[in-house]
């Protein structure tokens, strides 16, 4: 039970600072305007500088030989999601597909495996490592299909970006590992991996700042609450998928570390930037913002159970 309650402290933990978030921007501490501000910064400076530190100070290449499939494996895994959620759709065709299709394909694939992670194996664990180098694809795949899951009009708008392709995350993700390959990291000088490591521990409470920020600036424009697709939702995502998952992974039995970053990514709730995606791309974001929420307060429950399920067939602690 030890596993059930260090993940259900870094739930609570997670949702504890979106509520911090949430409270300063309803309480005018800072301007909501902030929040546009500060999102690019977590995601092409702060998170890419968490990235690259955890990987320079971490990543062995001697006793991770098989570090190079964790990308390969990657594409399995949105493989297997990108199939359930076609079969889904075509199944249950709800009212609001886009949001719910795109609310249910993108997890949160960094942040909250992030926390579950340091709680459960520690700060240091190579497994943050593994998990850097498992989702290397997962920003690319989503800034560049997002937008196909909503009208034609909005397709037409849009076009494949490759400077989504060669992200600040991926381009930090591929240095760092170069730079270890190469042993250059013996000539980096620490008060840079300092300055890195500084900037990356800002990465994860500003980004859950942001989200409970943006909650309420949802919140007072949310509109009729779709209490039957939530719950829809919710079954879906949190509990059906991460179970499906963890079904394939007892047929194709990889080693201990993929199939725990499988079935974890898989339980999470969806990207914190899906409300943002869907107003991008001209959908209902008061929806996708609610299949949020409920997934992120449901999760505090599901992702504990479904990774206490998990070690009944594998060893992780």
């Amino acid at each position: 039970m030890d596993v059930y309650w260090n993940i259900f402290e870094s739930i609570s933990i997670l949702i504890g600072i979106g509520i911090i978030g949430f409270a300063i921007i309803a309480r005018k501490i800072v301007p909501i305007k902030i929040l546009e501000v500060v999102s690019p910064l977590i995601l092409e400076i702060a998170l890419p500088c968490l990235i690259f530190t955890n990987i320079v100070n971490r990543f062995s290449p001697e006793s991770m030989e098989l570090w190079w499939t964790l990308p390969l494996w990657s594409f399995a895994f949105a493989g297997i999601t990108l199939l359930f959620t076609f079969v889904a759709m075509s199944i249950i065709k709800p009212q609001n597909k886009p949001e719910f299709t795109i609310s249910l394909l993108y997890p949160n694939f960094i942040f909250i495996p992030l926390l579950v992670i340091q709680n459960l194996f520690g700060e240091n664990s190579n497994m943050l490592v593994e998990l850097f180098l498992f989702t290397l694809i997962f920003p690319a795949f989503l800034f560049n299909t997002y937008y196909l899951f909503f009208k034609k009009k909005q397709q037409a708008t849009k076009k494949f970006d490759w400077a989504k392709i060669f992200n600040p995350i991926l381009i930090a993700t591929a240095l760092a590992v170069i730079i270890k390959l190469t042993g250059a990291n013996d000539y980096i000088p620490n008060a840079f991996l300092k300055i890195t490591k500084l900037i990356g521990n800002t990465a994860l409470p500003l980004i859950l700042i942001v989200i409970g920020g943006n909650v309420y600036v949802d919140f007072k424009r949310k509109g009729e609450i779709h209490t039957k697709q939530i719950l829809l939702f919710v079954a879906l995502k949190n509990f059906i998928l991460p179970l499906l998952v963890l079904a394939v992974i007892l047929i194709i039995r990889p080693r201990v570390s993929v199939a725990f970053l499988f079935v974890l990514i898989s339980a999470v709730p969806p990207i914190t930037a899906i409300p943002i995606l869907t107003e991008k791309a001209g959908g209902n974001n008061s929806i996708s913002n609610q299949f949020l929420i409920a997934s992120y307060i449901t999760s505090i429950i599901s992702l504990p159970l479904i990774i206490l399920l998990f070690t009944h067939f594998y060893e992780i602690m």
